[in-house]
């Protein structure tokens, strides 16, 4: 069956020839030998796709007794251990973590909320959901609605349900009827009616919110960005606007996130790691494109001169090359 967490467009592929065993020993003599060969541990993990890692962690804790990730911990440090203990964490229980360390400890990060819960499809979100359960005993939405309030908790709980339509057929005359009723609940009306613009755009498919805003530009003769930035503000303005972003262009949208967080003084390696590894097998090919098209430099050499060391030779081989 193919897998939901696998896409057309990524940069990271099954590796032919793969030998769980042959590699399970490879990473044991790696990490046991005098200093880590961290060379053969980056080769061996980045050449593999996530599917193949998780039967290397099974073949690791059967011949050996131990956790993979648990002797990366131990032996790697820093950002490079951050990454190396992503690469063998199953994609729904890396986003689950994800999720909890944006909500977790003092202030939340909104930003990084909002990036995970517009960009997985609602099949993806009913396994993160049921990750996050298994793996702290909580529900995602309790969490959501303790860090977050008004309608911005309202949408991001939306999100979190996995409801949004996934089927790529459009529907002329619902765009039409839709884009009517945004019309009427923001510029046509006094106050905002918030919770249609939550309803429509957090439960339609991606092609038909597309269509959506075609019909909505020739109602109103404003685009829906403008209309969401005149009419809203707050974290919940910014989750509309990235859910607008992500049915125009995903790959642009998360190629902006990227850029954010190698700009500037300090690197942001939270957001660097989480769309490095989670959209490594599904399309980081076209987020590299729309990098280059938007800021004219490619995202090999914006890492290559934001990073270092083992982090580096890492992050640069999960981009996969220089455009």
């Amino acid at each position: 069956m193919a897998s939901i967490w696998v896409g057309h467009r990524g940069t990271v592929r099954d590796y032919p020839g793969f030998n769980p065993s042959v590699d399970a020993e490879v990473i044991r003599k790696a990490i046991r030998g005098i200093g880590t060969d961290e060379k053969t541990l980056i080769s061996v993990l980045t050449e593999r796709s996530n599917a193949q890692r998780q039967l290397i962690v099974k073949e690791y804790q059967a011949a050996y007794g131990k956790a993979l990730k648990d002797d990366l911990k131990g032996d790697l440090s820093g950002n490079f251990e951050y990454l190396m203990v992503a690469l063998v964490t199953p994609p729904a229980v890396f986003d689950a973590k994800q999720l909890k360390k944006s909500m977790k400890g003092t202030g939340t990060n909104e930003n990084a909320l909002i990036e995970i819960l517009t960009t997985r499809t609602s099949r993806q979100m009913k396994e993160i959901s049921q990750a996050y359960y298994t793996v702290y005993k909580k529900s995602l939405g309790d969490d959501i609605s303790s860090e977050t309030s008004g309608d911005f908790r309202k949408a991001l709980l939306t999100l979190a349900d996995g409801r949004r339509d996934e089927s790529l057929k459009v529907d002329e005359h619902l765009a039409k009827k839709d884009a009517q009723i945004l019309y009427n609940a923001g510029e046509n009306r006094w106050g905002t009616d918030e919770d249609k613009f939550t309803e429509i755009l957090c439960l339609r498919s991606f092609p038909q919110l597309k269509l959506t805003f075609d019909e909505y530009r020739n109602i109103s003769k404003k685009d829906i960005v403008d209309s969401i930035k005149g009419e809203l503000s707050g974290h919940f303005e910014d989750l509309l606007l990235a859910i607008v972003h992500c049915a125009r262009n995903m790959p642009a949208f998360l190629a902006g996130r990227l850029h954010q967080a190698l700009k500037g003084a300090g690197t942001d390696e939270f957001t660097l790691n989480r769309i490095m590894v989670s959209r490594s097998e599904i399309d980081l090919l076209d987020i590299r494109a729309e990098f280059k098209k938007h800021y004219g430099y490619s995202l090999y050499s914006a890492i290559k001169s934001d990073t270092s060391g083992n982090y580096e030779i890492t992050l640069l081989k999960i981009c996969g090359g220089d455009d």
